[in-house]
C-alpha cells in the first residue's frame, strides 16, 4: 500500500512536472554525453599506445660522410665504431633491449628505393648518401631514455631517436580533447544538477498540504521525500541511459561500422567499451539526484 502510494505521488509529479523534467532529461543526457566521450577517448589513448609503443623502435643513426655532428668530426663510423656499439648494446643495455639488428648502407637504400621507386621528392639518391643505423627494440619502452644517455655522443653515433616521438602530437590532441570534453560535461553537470533541484523545489512547494498532512499523521521523513527523490532520479536515469545508448550508436557506426573498416590497422573503442563505462554513467546520474535531493528537500519539505 505505501509503495503504491509512494509510485503514484511520483507520477504526479512527474506530470505536474513535465516540462522541467524533460529539460532535466535533456541536459543530463547531454552532459553524461560528454562524460562518455571523455571516458572513451581515454580508452582511445590506452589502446593506441598499447599497441604503437610496443612496436616502435629506437633508431641509432651512425655517421655519415659529411656530417656536422660533434661526435661525428673523425667522418663516417668505422667498422670498429659499429662493432664496438654492438658490444656496448649487449653488455650495457641488456636487460633494455629485448632486440637489436644492424641496417647497412646497402639496406637503407633498398628499402628507400622500394618506398621511393622515382626518388626522393625529384632527387635521385644513391647508396653513399644513405645513413647506417642499429634497430633496437626496447623490452619497456619508456625506458628511452636509458638508452639515449648510453648511445648518445658515443664514436660512430650521430643522433639517438625515438620513435614514439612521431605519436606523441597525436596523443597530446586526444588528451587535450578529452580535457575539453571534461570541462564541458562539468558545466552542464551544474546545470543538470540546478534544474533538478528546480524541479524538486517545485514539485514540494506545489505540494506542500500533502506533505503536511502526512507529517501530522507521522509519515516519517524518508517516506515523505522518497517521492521528491524518486523524481529526481527517474530523470536522471533515464537521462543516463540516453546517454549510454547515443555513445553506443555512435561507435557503432561511425566507429566499428565505418572507421575500422578504413584504418583496419589501429585498434579503435568498441561498443563493448560503451558497455564497460555505462555504470561510470548511470553512478554520476544517480549522484546527481542524491546531491540535489539532499540540497532541496531538508528545507522544503519541513512543516
Amino acid at each position: 500500500m505505501r509503495l503504491q502510494f509512494v509510485l503514484g505521488e511520483v507520477l504526479l509529479g512527474l506530470r505536474r512536472n513535465a516540462t522541467m523534467v524533460v529539460s532535466v532529461v535533456l541536459v543530463t543526457f547531454v552532459s553524461l554525453t560528454f562524460v562518455g566521450a571523455a571516458a572513451l577517448l581515454q580508452l582511445q589513448v590506452t589502446k593506441l599506445k598499447g599497441d604503437w609503443y610496443d612496436l616502435v623502435e629506437v633508431s641509432v643513426f651512425l655517421c655519415p660522410q659529411g656530417s656536422t655532428s660533434p661526435a661525428c668530426a673523425g667522418g663516417e663510423a668505422t667498422e670498429e665504431q659499429v662493432a664496438a656499439l654492438e658490444r656496448t648494446i649487449e653488455t650495457d643495455l641488456g636487460d633494455i633491449v629485448a632486440t637489436t639488428w644492424f641496417e647497412s648502407k646497402a639496406e637503407a637504400f633498398e628499402a628507400f628505393s622500394e618506398r621511393y621507386p622515382d626518388g626522393y621528392e625529384g632527387t635521385q639518391l644513391t647508396e653513399d648518401d644513405m645513413q647506417a643505423s642499429f634497430r633496437l627494440q626496447l623490452s619497456d619502452p619508456e625506458q628511452y631514455q636509458v638508452v639515449d644517455e648510453v648511445l648518445s655522443g658515443r664514436d660512430g653515433v650521430e643522433v639517438v631517436e625515438d620513435q614514439r616521438a612521431a605519436f606523441e602530437p597525436l596523443f597530446l590532441v586526444l588528451n587535450r580533447a578529452s580535457l575539453v570534453a571534461v570541462g564541458l560535461a562539468a558545466v552542464m553537470l551544474l546545470a543538470a544538477t540546478l534544474l533538478i533541484v528546480t524541479t524538486i523545489r517545485l514539485s514540494a512547494v506545489s505540494r506542500q498540504r500533502e506533505t503536511g498532512i502526512m507529517r501530522l499523521v507521522g509519515a516519517s521523513t524518508l517516506f515523505v521525500q522518497l517521492p521528491f527523490m524518486l523524481e529526481g532520479a527517474i530523470a536522471a536515469l533515464v537521462g543516463a541511459v540516453l546517454a549510454v545508448a547515443g555513445l553506443w550508436a555512435a561507435v557503432q557506426y561511425l566507429v566499428v561500422d565505418w572507421l575500422a573498416e578504413s584504418v583496419d590497422w589501429v585498434s579503435s573503442v568498441t561498443t563493448t567499451d560503451v558497455l564497460t563505462i555505462a555504470p561510470l554513467l548511470l553512478g554520476v546520474a544517480v549522484a546527481l539526484a542524491a546531491v540535489s535531493s539532499a540540497l532541496t528537500l531538508h528545507r522544503y519539505t519541513r512543516v
